[in-house]
């Protein structure tokens, strides 16, 4: 067990303590304020505290947030230290183990401090990323919360060499966000004759009468996959009772829904994917939540993942929602405008309510790719598309984090305007199960 000395403790420190030692290096830890109990310890110790304690132990020099107990301003100064960037830097004069502190940094990362001061929206009313350290700092594409405790866990193993450090393994968790199910099917006579005056299209006309299969239709393509590679994916439906600017998907009282719902519920985990109106009218949660968990017809007692739909939530207020409708696990930790690691991290964790000073049984499971911000926001290419999830993969490996992604089913079918996508994706896959 790893003892932990501080001056005084608190919620935010027990937190990231847990975080820390228990979830990313499965270590026991306890933390004491008893100076003489942490002189007389045996064993590996830590002394988190603005002073050295005499004796063998490993000494980060704290800075204040841990301990204040409000939101504030943070002086963020980023440094190089190794091949990386950190912040919250201890001064030259302090003879510490390592040059920043990591807890508070950690804290100020996962926590997404930076999202609860004033900043600029995004057009759909979102945290820009442009407003984000790891944006600004160029440390987006990296899970820069391992890569820091995998570094420290080093330096911890050499003070200490007796200590057994069980690192988290690296798994590949793919997930698909199913809010346009089909492309022309199932949508009615109106939608379907409206569209076709907008766009003409042949590929209409021979999918609605039952001569080619629906562009969007990738379903059984996607069982294939997820069969020859032993993959486990999760699913996130869209089940909005009405349509709107951003919500199209086939209506959930349609009998084709409800098929494609249970279809995948006897196989796969489920999800719900809130719809862009339950942004404006929380009570949609738990409505559209009741509604999935119905469709499911029993396959799934009950629906506990959440993904928001266009990445639309803001915090505090998007998560304690959430809770209140009765999910556990959200997979909305990233952005709907770049890739890359919003809460600089590839492992899940719970979540800290910084608004009330408490952590939550919220589970949050982060995403680093996702194909419509590498098709429709940077502009990309299937080609280029594919060294981004390589890149991806080889930080999550290296780090033992989990890879999640999110794919989309029009993505991966037979539209023109995604051609190579599928096979971009399929041939990732067959790199990374090798």
């Amino acid at each position: 067990m790893i003892l932990i000395y501080t001056h005084i403790t608190s919620p935010r420190l027990q937190y990231i303590c847990d975080f820390i030692f228990k979830e990313l290096l499965g270590l026991d830890h306890s933390i004491t304020i008893d100076s003489e109990e942490f002189i007389n310890y045996d064993g590996a110790k830590i002394n988190y505290s603005d002073k050295p304690i005499p004796g063998h132990n490993f000494w980060i020099k704290n800075c204040e947030l841990l301990f204040e107990e409000i939101i504030l301003p943070q002086r963020i100064e980023c440094f190089e230290t190794g091949s990386n960037k950190a912040f919250f830097k201890t001064p030259k004069a302090f003879e510490t183990d390592l040059p920043f502190d990591l807890f508070a940094a950690t804290f100020y990362l996962i926590t997404r401090y930076e999202e609860y001061l004033p900043h600029e929206k995004d057009s759909y009313g979102r945290y820009a990323h442009e407003n984000a350290i790891a944006f600004k700092e160029g440390f987006l594409v990296l899970p820069l919360v391992n890569i820091w405790v995998r570094e420290f866990a080093g330096k911890l193993k050499e003070k200490f060499p007796a200590l057994h450090i069980q690192y988290s393994i690296y798994r590949f968790e793919p997930t698909y966000d199913i809010d346009i199910a089909y492309s022309y099917k199932h949508k009615g006579l109106s939608r379907n004759i409206g569209g076709f005056l907008k766009t003409p299209s042949l590929e209409r006309i021979s999918v609605l009468q039952g001569s080619k299969k629906d562009p969007f239709d990738s379903y059984d393509w996607m069982d294939e996959l997820h069969l020859q590679n032993k993959l486990s994916p999760l699913y996130f439906f869209l089940v909005a009772e009405k349509n709107g600017t951003y919500d199209k998907n086939i209506l959930p009282h349609k009998d084709a829904m409800w098929k494609l719902v249970k279809r995948h519920a006897k196989k796969y985990h489920i999800g719900l994917h809130p719809s862009w109106q339950s942004g404006d009218d929380p009570a949609l949660i738990k409505k559209e939540k009741g509604q999935l968990e119905a469709m499911c017809n029993g396959d799934q007692a009950s629906v506990r993942n959440s993904r928001q739909h266009y990445i639309r939530f803001n915090l505090p207020g998007g998560y304690q929602q959430l809770i209140n409708a009765g999910i556990t696990d959200d997979y909305s930790m990233g952005y709907g405008s770049i890739n890359g690691f919003r809460a600089s991290v590839a492992s899940s964790y719970y979540w800290y309510d910084l608004e009330k000073e408490e952590q939550t049984q919220l589970r949050i499971h982060p995403f680093c790719f996702m194909d419509a911000n590498s098709f429709y926001e940077q502009k990309g290419s299937p080609e280029s598309a594919y060294g981004e999830m390589m890149h991806y993969y080889d930080q999550c490996k290296t780090t033992g984090g989990t890879l999640t992604m999110i794919w989309h089913n029009n993505f991966l079918g037979s539209g023109k305007q995604y051609k190579g996508w599928k096979e971009a994706y399929s041939k990732f896959i067959a790199q990374v199960q090798q």
